[in-house]
């Protein structure tokens, strides 16, 4: 049970810290502290002092004030995994090795790689990283810190440091798993001993990761002895509650409850004709699932590919889709192989280069050359597998073309509501891919099966936790939301939460997309919300309802002063949506108006928006 509340007569005002004597924490959990602490009022400081008692009783915290003292002495034999996640992949692979350690009986800890304490890097004896790279070369954002720590000035010299990387990436964009390749040469250039070598995974990450998890485990057994006793077994991160009966490998089947148009016109499509731009409003029922979602928390669903695009790769092919193939231990029909086991809306380099030794094709081998790899991206990028067998004849075996196309991959989505305003239930916002190509119609898997779902139809999904993405815990605290098209999804979620919790802080969310008449996504909802007090701020960026175009970034450095003014009384930040070009252009503008209205040179506008970042109060969640 949490303390009991003060007497109403007590003031809300901040209450001055008292020195942290004595304490067993290390000086990073220290600043932590205070810096959570600092300025809160009575109520919540009483709040804290409860909700801590609960986790303590719960089990949550395993250490006692003698143990740090204990762990000290076992550092040498424990094993350290810290990830950097933009999606959860990295995340889901580091507390799978970490969880398979512990049971080997090994002393480990797990880290997300911005709570990573770099002074510790230099005494690390065996230290595994299971990083991302997004974008054209990008660290996920929880590793930025990290990532630029390491390639830094004030990285140490790392002898005695056995270290191993497995970076994740896609193989669509030129710089696949560059930060992986980046950490695993620059500390060895620091001194550090490669345990053994990188793994880089595609998109079909288990053929790569699940060596990697099998060899890392091996090593760390070698190299470490198991822990004598549990107790010098500290783990630095929460024990993990049961797990849930449905996820991403056992998924809930939800009824879809609604299903409709958010907007729909004549636009005009990358790479394609004409066609009508279509954006969706899905809700789902988690209903008997026993599923729990926090706002900023995305939706997985498994996608199964358009029958009519199975049907076209077949006819193509000239191949049977009721043949019976075997594939890594499992038999099944082509047909049930390419509806929903295998990717056909996503083109990736590896299927390139197999259909060139299969086509013969002296063009496709060429876009393969090393100085071509901006044309490859551009083919990645605009077509499909049925685009590469149509345009380049082949001839594949049922079992050839199994075995060469990657594994199907779940699809996520921000999630669009608050489990506080709708109960058990999933709302999410969707851009429908459709269009006509040069050679026939074509379709996004994912976003195709839930546009065309009627209702009562069910559909396989599982909620993928975003801890980096999450409201502040102190509901006085501002936020500024950013998100155009459908980033603005998962605000609606954040808006929602914070009216139910009926917290004080403002909302101000900026919103953008091309026409302000069929592209205002939720109108009605917030200009509802700006009436009722919900929301207290929207800027709005339409960027084809006039000559020269507007877009978010134009807003923020238009309202800058009044950004810096929300940041410096300690609002949070959010952006969500495209990260190729938003998210930096996004980016750009902030460190502009930090700048500028804060009166800071670029580094110091850059150091500024860090260290927002390392407290949690600057989040992105771009895709």
């Amino acid at each position: 049970m949490p303390a009991a509340a003060p007497s109403a007569a007590l003031p809300a005002q901040p209450i001055a810290a008292p020195p942290l004597l004595a304490a067993p924490l290390p000086a990073d959990r220290l600043d932590s502290l205070a810096r959570l602490t600092d300025g809160l009022d009575r109520d919540s400081l009483w709040w804290l002092s409860g909700y801590a008692a609960g986790l303590a009783r719960s089990g949550l915290a395993v250490a006692t004030a003698a143990a740090p003292a204990a762990v000290e002495s076992k550092t040498g034999e424990r094993l350290t995994v810290v990830y950097g996640s933009q999606t959860g992949n990295a995340k889901r692979l580091a507390e799978q090795l970490a969880a398979q350690a512990e049971a080997a009986g090994l002393s480990v800890r797990l880290l997300r790689a911005d709570a990573y304490p770099t002074r510790e890097l230099k005494g690390e004896r065996l230290l595994y990283l299971v990083v991302s790279t997004q974008g054209d070369g990008d660290p996920s954002d929880d590793a930025r810190g990290l990532v630029d720590f390491i390639a830094g000035k004030r990285a140490p010299e790392l002898k005695g440091v056995h270290y191993a990387v497995l970076g994740l990436g896609d193989s669509s964009y030129p710089q696949f798993c560059a930060i992986g390749a980046r950490l695993d040469a620059r500390l060895a250039e620091l001194g550090a001993t490669r345990a053994f070598a990188r793994g880089d995974a595609d998109l079909d990450i288990e053929t790569v990761s699940g060596p990697w998890l099998q060899q890392a485990l091996a090593q760390a057994k070698e190299t470490l002895k198991p822990a004598a006793h549990l107790a010098t077994v500290t783990p630095l991160r929460p024990i993990a509650p049961a797990a849930p009966t449905h996820h991403r490998d056992a998924p809930f089947a939800a009824e879809l409850i609604g299903n409709r148009r958010l907007i729909a016109r004549a636009s005009s499509a990358r790479g394609a004709v004409a066609a009508d731009k279509d954006i969706r409003h899905i809700e789902l029922s988690l209903e008997d699932s026993g599923l729990h979602y926090q706002p900023g928390d995305a939706l997985g669903l498994w996608p199964r590919n358009p029958p009519a695009l199975v049907q076209a790769v077949l006819e193509t092919l000239q191949l049977d889709g009721d043949a019976a193939v075997a594939h890594a231990g499992q038999t099944l029909p082509l047909r049930q192989w390419l509806g929903e086991k295998r990717e056909l809306t996503k083109l990736a380099r590896p299927f390139v280069a197999s259909h060139a030794a299969h086509a013969r094709s002296d063009e496709l081998n060429r876009l393969l050359a090393p100085d071509q790899s901006a044309s490859l991206a551009e083919l990645l990028s605009r077509s499909q597998v049925i685009d590469l067998l149509q345009r380049y004849d082949g001839a594949w075996s049922a079992e050839e073309l199994v075995a060469a196309l990657r594994p199907l991959t779940p699809r996520l989505y921000s999630i669009a509501s608050s489990q506080k305003a709708v109960g058990e239930e999933a709302h999410l916002t969707v851009a429908h891919v459709e269009y006509e190509s040069e050679l026939g119609l074509r379709w996004g898997a994912a976003s195709h099966q839930l546009a065309s779902a009627e209702e009562g139809e069910r559909l396989p999904v599982f909620i993928e936790a975003n801890e980096r993405f999450r409201l502040p815990a102190d509901g006085s605290r501002d936020i500024v939301m950013i998100g155009p098209g459908t980033g603005v999804a998962p605000f609606r979620g954040f808006v929602q939460d914070r009216a139910a919790d009926g917290a004080s802080g403002r909302n101000w969310l900026l919103f953008g997309n091309p026409h302000f008449r069929t592209d205002f996504l939720y109108q009605t909802e917030w200009q509802a919300a700006l009436k009722s007090g919900q929301l207290q701020r929207l800027d709005l960026a339409f960027s084809r309802d006039q000559a020269h175009k507007v877009y978010v970034q134009h807003r923020l450095r238009e309202h800058g002063r009044e950004l810096y003014d929300w940041l410096q009384n300690g609002a949070h930040l959010y952006v969500c949506g495209d990260a190729t070009r938003m998210a930096k252009d996004v980016h750009a503008a902030l460190l502009a108006a930090i700048a500028e209205h804060g009166g800071r040179s670029a580094e110091d506008a850059e150091d500024y928006l860090n260290d927002l970042q390392q407290q949690g109060r600057y989040a992105r969640d771009v895709y």
